[in-house]
């Protein structure tokens, strides 16, 4: 089952990095959840998968039977989901408000839009005060 899990994680790697790589603002947050999501599923693997053994005392016991899953990286998961959803919902707002001012998801149009960067700003004050006539 682990196999099959790393199997699927690599290919939810793959897939995000291919979204993360796009011009369009969309595809980026999609990619970006989607790699979220993989280092989600590769945390839970680690923390061993077992349906036989939950992670729950029993009641004439002090601690769990061997093996048991670990809850830590469950508990690890469930919070980054959390997280991750609120970034997601603060993202596709940005993306929203961008959309609506520039009517463009396309990163390199939304740049155009931007006002030229000053001669300081790309060149350097010290290159620009060389090449300034004397007074």
């Amino acid at each position: 089952m682990e196999a099959i899990l790393a199997v699927v994680a690599g290919a939810l790697f793959a897939a995000s990095f291919y979204l993360l790589l796009r011009r369009n603002l969309l595809r980026f947050v999609v990619g970006l959840i989607i790699l979220s999501n993989a280092a989600n599923l590769v945390i839970f693997v680690m923390g061993r998968l077992t349906r036989e053994h939950p992670p729950i005392i029993p009641h004439e016991a002090h601690v769990p039977p061997e093996p048991y899953a670990n809850p830590l990286p469950q508990a690890l998961i469930l919070t980054a989901i959390v997280i991750s959803f609120g970034l997601l919902a603060f993202a596709l707002v940005l993306i929203y408000r961008n959309f609506q001012s520039t009517d463009t998801l396309d990163t390199e149009r939304i740049r155009s839009a931007e006002p030229p960067e000053p001669l300081e700003a790309r060149l350097g004050e010290d290159a620009v005060r060389e090449r300034r006539l004397p007074a």
